[in-house]
């Protein structure tokens, strides 16, 4: 019988793995205690320090609109770039806000030049709107755009091998991503990076899921462009990301949105674009001193090992062999395969998603890759193994 979400609370017996102030991290986050929410992966959820922060500045901006946006705005958004701009290793010159990793891809798709007779690689992880981006700016470039397999449980070296194996005289730009979204796991970029680069192909790193997730350095990394959300793991608003351009590049990255910032060129153009409500650009430092507070490396530790705690008990629960799980030892997230032949399309993925959150009172994300379905587990400072037992207590009966 599946979870009744009036009867469900909070778990009582708090969070070994995090320690004895779990409840009080926990009450950080104003979310449903009637929830076990197991899918910070997809949007985020921002805690309540950093919603008043938001909430202060949406107050500042209505007391006073014009002064707000023609005298406060454009040195407190220079700020707000500056903290983050460190937070992320980042040469300050080279970053920019935006609204989110998808728009990013788009900007650097539409700026990069391509011709008739270039190609644009991806991988088969590549998350669905990138690959949608990348399929319409090389389609518009009269280009082509190719899809290299990487095996889910190949180790790097393999990783690498299969990416660089696919690459073609014509190959001008790679797509990778710092964790892919439908399976879960780090590519290896340190190594991926440099080598395609000496090939002649610039590369556009989808480091959606990185920021706060992993210790990010941007300038060490070295990617030719480079996007990232804060509204995930960094747990700002959302409506905050970050685009990062190599200098070589500058010169050719506008945004989208052609508006009075356009002859500033890069970073500031993209200050702006036309009038909007950028409060979560402005308050994403709070969300990064929150987390600073909490400590970076505690957190990351935490995560990690409660989502493989969990993806355990999930797997027990579907008897699916621990062996034969996939898993990234630094991603906060983990995936349990579903039954063959239960989920081989997106669509069939969003209904049982969406029966999972409704029946059993669960939010965890359900994907698809290489025509098999997945459960991917996050795992977050408000989580705790009760919910992850939960899930698995209901899930035989909704599959």
């Amino acid at each position: 019988m599946a979870t009744d979400p009036s009867t469900a609370a909070a778990p009582p017996e708090g969070n070994p793995i995090w320690g004895e102030d779990w409840f009080e991290v926990r009450a950080l986050w104003p979310l449903e205690p009637t929830v076990a929410h197991l899918n910070h992966g997809s949007y985020g959820a921002v805690p309540t320090p950093v919603l008043e922060e938001q909430q202060s500045w949406r107050d500042r901006m209505e007391s006073n609109p014009v002064r707000f946006f023609t005298r406060e705005l454009p040195a407190a958004l220079d700020q707000a770039r500056a903290e983050v701009a460190t937070f992320l290793a980042s040469d300050l010159d080279g970053i920019a806000f935006v609204t989110n990793a998808t728009t990013a891809v788009s900007t650097v798709l539409s700026a990069f030049p391509l011709t008739p007779s270039d190609s644009v690689l991806v991988t088969d992880h590549t998350y669905g709107a990138v690959r949608i981006a990348a399929a319409r700016w090389t389609s518009r470039a009269r280009g082509r755009l190719d899809t290299v397999h990487v095996p889910l449980t190949v180790d790097e070296a393999g990783a690498v091998d299969a990416v660089l194996a696919a690459v073609r005289p014509d190959t001008r730009l790679a797509v990778l991503d710092q964790v892919t979204s439908p399976t879960a796991r780090r590519l290896p970029l340190v190594d991926l990076v440099p080598a395609l680069q000496d090939r002649g192909v610039a590369v556009l790193v989808d480091g959606a899921h990185a920021p706060g997730m992993l210790a990010v350095d941007l300038d060490r990394l070295g990617a030719d462009f480079w996007t990232g959300n804060l509204h995930k793991w960094a747990c700002a608003p959302r409506g905050a990301a970050v685009l990062q351009v190599h200098a070589r590049w500058r010169s050719e990255v506008l945004p989208l949105v052609a508006s009075w910032g356009e002859d500033a060129g890069f970073p500031a153009s993209f200050a702006d674009t036309g009038t909007a409500d950028v409060t979560a650009w402005l308050s994403a430092p709070r969300a990064l001193r929150l987390l600073e507070h909490l400590g970076l490396d505690r957190l990351r530790r935490h995560n990690v090992e409660l989502a493989v705690a969990g993806q355990r008990v999930v797997a027990d629960a579907l008897r699916v062999p621990r062996d034969d799980l996939p898993r990234d030892p630094a991603v906060s997230m983990q995936l349990v395969p579903l039954p063959d032949e239960l989920i081989t399309d997106d669509a069939a993925a969003a209904a049982l998603q969406a029966r999972i959150g409704r029946e059993a009172a669960v939010e965890v994300a359900v994907t698809t890759w290489a025509g098999r379905g997945f459960l991917r587990l996050s795992a977050q400072a408000y989580n705790a193994l009760p919910d992850y037992r939960r899930l698995a207590a209901d899930l035989p009966a909704l599959l």
